[in-house]
């Protein structure tokens, strides 16, 4: 059966597309190698729970929001969304001392300025440039030509510098860049948009799933199925079949080949590239570039099973530093120096506020597992699973700063390195955020949806942006290129 359009991997940003260009009428294949579909959004189960794999919170949300008008109309606003604490959505201890971050622009500033009064200009020009970028999400959609979303200032703007420039004090540089788990951060290359875009997005209003990732895989991939689009797992990509310079099938590792007219990929560049064995429009130029670029650090994650009754259920974001050493402490040697601590909201909340779930999340340098980079998933040895212990210790014994007495509260514990990812999604060095974007020379890390071969198309979060918010986002940017701008760009757009 020959298809409209092909689908290679099934992670946030392959349904996302599949399920707009299913709805437009298109006849739609999502090929997907693992035996469950959704990438880093799904979850997988353990001693009866359910845990997540890279869905902690989103930000944006809220009516008029960033996210707000992509959601709606792909249906993912009528899951049960529960707001974070307004007071303090992410709260940020560095050294023993709490800063919290305050939904709004206005009550963000006021929050932070009560323990940085000196510091109140640079605060209120913070929150006029998340402001003002976030205008801005979607002009890749536009439909208008004067907009040049490449080499728009803020892209060949450092952020760090810009941080240094705007306040003067370090420790304030330390607390607005200690919710940042939620990205790469890195001095010499961080460009200022992606940071100020995506911490826009959580302070316009944070949200947690009263449930896990599944919940969203599940809601695209029904909505998707109902429009007429179908989804096979176990049906890895081995080759991206081109002829005549156009790619015409997909052979897959079940024996199976499939056609089509277009091609979306939504596995990461490099493997695209790896993906199309012949041809005579991928030159070796473009391979090389792709393959060249460099990609941001993993993370590494402890789940952890609470035991009933021990521990109740708090509506925020914890970050926890032992020094204000927010952007470089993850390279020092030395135990884990900063975590994320994420609890996820108990079945049957607010009536029951006994907590269940516990996720400690912290940066692991791929440098630190290259030694097991020749194994594969249970199958990397005692030595390995020492080391994850020895971390999941460490994040445990961190955690305690917040939560006292938190190691015997833990009925088990489950954990993953940048590995895993690796060996899920295929993503180089198991990164966490895809390809790393650099002020220095953004036409160079930032990628079009388009390539040299004229129906294959890229999306997901190593083209622009990072995380739900630059998937979504990058959704738009590719499917505009089959479905025009003015379409694209309709689906950030809510009508009253």
């Amino acid at each position: 059966m020959k298809y409209d359009i092909i689908i290679v991997g099934s992670g946030l940003g392959g349904l996302q597309c599949g399920y707009i260009l299913a709805k437009e009428g298109y006849k739609v294949l999502i090929l997907e190698r693992q035996i469950q579909p959704g990438g880093c959004m799904q979850s997988y189960k353990r001693h009866g729970e359910w845990l997540d794999t890279g869905m902690h919170y989103v930000g944006g949300l809220g009516v008029g929001d960033c996210l707000y008008g992509p959601f709606k109309n792909m249906g993912l606003m009528d899951l049960p969304w529960l707001r974070l604490d307004p007071s303090g959505f992410d709260r940020v201890t560095i050294e023993g001392k709490e800063y919290c971050y305050a939904e709004g622009h206005e009550a963000f500033v006021e929050t932070l300025a009560k323990d940085f009064p000196d510091e109140r200009a640079g605060l209120q020009r913070y929150a006029d440039t998340m402001r003002e970028v976030g205008k801005h999400l979607y002009d890749s959609v536009m439909p208008r030509d004067e907009v040049d979303f490449f080499t728009t200032s803020l892209f060949a703007s450092s952020c760090y510098d810009w941080l240094k420039e705007t306040f003067k004090s370090d420790l304030l540089i330390n607390v607005l860049s200690g919710s940042s788990l939620k990205m790469e951060l890195a001095k010499e290359t961080l460009p200022l948009y992606n940071f100020a875009q995506a911490n826009n997005s959580f302070v316009q209003g944070s949200f947690r799933l009263m449930g896990d990732g599944n919940l969203i895989v599940n809601k695209l991939i029904d909505d998707f199925k109902s429009f007429g689009g179908e989804i096979i797992c176990n049906a890895g990509v081995e080759e991206l079949i081109e002829k005549e310079g156009k790619l015409v099938a997909a052979r897959c590792a079940n024996g199976e080949t499939y056609e089509a007219d277009i091609f979306i990929s939504n596995a990461h560049p490099a493997v695209t590239c790896d993906l199309v064995k012949e041809s005579t429009k991928l030159k070796k130029v473009y391979r090389n570039r792709i393959a060249r670029l460099e990609n941001t650090y993993g993370m590494y994650t402890v789940s952890l099973l609470i035991k009933p009754g021990m521990l109740k259920y708090f509506n925020w974001n914890q970050y926890i530093y032992n020094k204000p050493n927010v952007w470089d402490y993850f390279k020092q040697e030395g135990p884990v120096s900063g975590i994320l601590i994420s609890c996820r909201v108990p079945e049957g909340y607010p009536s029951n506020t006994d907590a269940r779930v516990l996720d400690i999340l912290t940066p692991l340098p791929y440098e630190r597992i290259q030694q097991w980079e020749d194994t594969r998933i249970g199958h990397r040895g005692d030595e390995y699973k020492a080391f994850k212990e020895r971390l999941a210790d460490e994040c445990i014994a961190m955690a305690e700063q917040f939560i006292p007495g938190l190691k015997s509260m833990v009925e088990a514990r489950y954990t993953s390195t940048p590995l895993t990812y690796r060996d899920y999604t295929l993503t180089p060095n198991g990164s966490a955020y895809g390809v790393r974007k650099d002020y220095h020379n953004p036409m160079m890390t930032l990628l079009s949806a388009k390539t040299p071969i004229p129906n294959l198309y890229l999306t997901g979060q190593s083209l622009t942006l990072h995380g739900l918010l630059g998937v979504t986002m990058t959704t738009l940017f590719t499917v505009s290129e089959i479905i025009g701008k003015e379409k694209a760009y309709k689906l950030t757009q809510v009508e009253d």
